[in-house]
């Protein structure tokens, strides 16, 4: 929250009336306790597999099979492509093969009479195999001319129409299916945010926390309904940010969460013993940096300049400018002008 700075000279966070009762606040006491070091890291959903449906032989589409935007199975059917020139040569491979069976069988019954060559007879056996390669291939040809999804998942808009000719020298990309549930985060941490983590656990001063519980922030502000779990850690630092890229995993069954939402995630890091945490909105901003609201004497709201450390979930750790038993005020500060009596009722948060 933004505000005058903590000047003690008429500053004011908002207005009050003069005359009147004095203004309602929510305050806390300020104490110490032990916080889990929860940054907000900025990341972006991405799907947990993303597949390409491609033509796989040249022909013209004759039917889209499928509903743009619906959910599809492994193995549907979603688009048929013209396959009478397939189904011809098919049916010709298979003659082809019956031909060359005959062909094989007379000059198996002629060698014994020594009336043909057992040369003739292996090139008979080997003009049978290609043919019935020949036939598979055609088979195969033919199957292709329906082509299904490759996965199971949401399927896009049809990047092809009927009467399209596809897959003319290249496997034409006809439409692309993502797996939406669960999905993947992919969020970035500064590596010197890392560092000084890192350091803290090993000196003591800090203890690990349960990653298991990662925790997003939509678009909106508000909290996702379902928890995620850490998956990795790159082990490298990309060098155009210094930051280390994290992928995180959640389950997405109201499909809330499409692919390039940009998110924000809580990610539990550390646990601090011993320390003042306030709520995000008790800390305000001014030109002498960031201060927050005290009653002091005879209830007068006292501006108070505070340095502030990382995040523990909804909270800001203070490093500097507090030391406990102080009364916070949490609500209401825009009722407050520095230095004028307010009327503190004690919040129902922690502090």
């Amino acid at each position: 929250m933004t505000a005058c700075g903590p000047d003690g000279k008429g500053g004011s966070t908002g207005f009050n009336g003069g005359s009147g009762p004095p203004p309602e606040v929510e305050v806390i006491q300020v104490s110490r306790t032990a916080v889990t070091l929860t940054p907000e890291l900025p990341g972006r959903v991405a799907a947990v597999r993303t597949a390409q449906v491609r033509a796989r032989v040249e022909g013209i589409v004759e039917k889209r099979l499928f509903t743009e935007g619906s959910e599809v199975k492994e193995g549907q059917p979603l688009f048929r492509l013209d396959d009478r020139t397939y189904r011809a040569a098919a049916l010709g491979a298979e003659a082809d093969v019956e031909v060359k069976k005959i062909n094989l069988a007379r000059l198996e019954s002629l060698l014994p009479l020594q009336a043909v060559s057992q040369q003739e007879v292996d090139a008979a056996r080997a003009a049978l195999k290609l043919a019935e390669a020949q036939l598979a291939r055609a088979r195969l040809d033919l199957e292709n001319t329906t082509v299904p999804a490759p996965i199971s998942g949401y399927i896009g808009r049809a990047l092809v129409t009927e009467g399209a000719l596809v897959g003319r020298g290249e496997a034409t990309l006809l439409a692309t299916i993502e797996q939406l549930h669960p999905v993947h985060v992919l969020f970035t941490q500064p590596n010197a945010d890392v560092l000084r983590l890192k350091e803290a656990l090993a000196a003591g001063r800090l203890k690990p926390a349960d990653t298991r519980n990662v925790e997003l922030i939509l678009e909106n502000g508000k909290p996702y309904p379902h928890k995620g779990r850490l998956l990795m850690s790159e082990l490298a630092v990309d060098p155009s940010t210094g930051s280390i890229t994290l992928k995180a995993e959640f389950p997405n069954p109201e499909r809330l969460l499409l692919p390039g939402t940009f998110v924000r995630v809580r990610l539990p890091q550390a646990v601090a013993p011993g320390v003042i945490a306030v709520p995000q909105k008790a800390v305000l901003a001014g030109p002498q940096g960031q201060f927050v609201l005290l009653v002091g004497p005879e209830n007068k709201a006292v501006p108070q300049p505070v340095k502030v450390g990382p995040m523990a979930g909804d909270r800001f750790v203070i490093e500097e400018g507090l030391v406990g038993g102080e009364t916070l005020i949490v609500s209401g500060v825009q009722k407050v002008r520095f230095g004028t009596v307010v009327k503190p009722v004690l919040s129902r948060q922690a502090g």
